[in-house]
C-alpha cells in the first residue's frame, strides 16, 4: 500500500509542476498578446495596417465601397422610396378634388403605366447590373470575411519572440509573487498531506 501512495503522491507533485509550468506559458502568451506597444515598435507597418483596417470596418468602408461600385456600374444611386405621397395621403388628395378625383385617379393611373412600359427596358438592365453586382458582393463577402479574422487572429497572436521574453519574466519572479510559486510554500504542496 506504500509504494502506492508514493507512487500517487509523485504523480501529483509532477502534475502540479506541470499544471505550474502551464499556468506560466497560458500567463506569458496572454501577455504577450495584449502587449500592443511591444508590437507597434517591431513592426509599425503592420499594426498601421491592422488599425487602419479595423478603422475602415468600423466607419463602414465596406458598405461605401459597395455603393460606389453599384454607383459607378449602374451609374446612379438606388433611389430611396418616396416619404410623401404614400396611398393613403393620395385618396385623401383626390377626395379632396370632389368630383374631379375620379377624373385625376385615372389620369394617374395611366401616366404611370405609361412610365412603367417607357422604363421597362431600363429595369431589365438595371436588373441585370443588380444581379451581376449581388453575385460579385457574394463571392467577395467570404472573403473579406476571411480576411476580416485573420486580421483579429493577427492582432491576438503572440509572436514567439513576445512569448519568450514574457515568460522569462513570469519565472524571473520572486517566490511568492505568483500561482507558479505557490509549491514552494510551506504546508501547501502534496507532501503535508493538505487536500488529498
Amino acid at each position: 500500500m506504500g509504494t502506492r501512495t508514493d507512487a500517487a503522491l509523485s504523480q501529483v507533485v509532477a502534475a502540479r509542476g506541470d499544471l505550474a509550468n502551464e499556468i506560466d506559458r497560458l500567463e506569458a502568451a496572454g501577455r504577450a498578446a495584449v502587449d500592443i506597444p511591444a508590437k507597434i515598435r517591431r513592426s509599425p507597418a503592420k499594426a498601421a495596417a491592422v488599425a487602419g483596417g479595423a478603422a475602415f470596418l468600423a466607419v463602414g468602408g465596406p458598405r461605401r465601397v459597395f455603393r460606389r461600385a453599384r454607383k459607378a456600374v449602374t451609374g446612379h444611386e438606388q433611389a430611396p422610396l418616396p416619404k410623401a405621397l404614400l396611398p393613403k395621403e393620395i385618396e385623401k388628395a383626390l377626395k379632396k378634388m370632389g368630383s374631379d378625383g375620379d377624373q385625376v385617379r385615372g389620369t394617374i393611373e395611366r401616366d404611370f403605366s405609361k412610365y412603367l412600359d417607357e422604363r421597362a427596358k431600363e429595369r431589365r438592365k438595371e436588373g441585370i447590373t443588380a444581379a451581376a453586382l449581388g453575385l460579385a458582393t457574394a463571392a467577395i463577402r467570404p472573403v473579406a470575411i476571411r480576411a476580416g479574422k485573420r486580421v483579429a487572429d493577427q492582432m491576438m497572436n503572440p509572436d514567439a519572440a513576445s512569448f519568450e521574453a514574457q515568460l522569462q519574466k513570469i519565472r524571473a519572479r520572486k517566490p511568492g509573487d505568483g500561482p507558479a510559486t505557490e509549491k514552494a510554500q510551506p504546508g501547501a504542496g502534496p507532501e503535508s498531506g493538505v487536500g488529498i
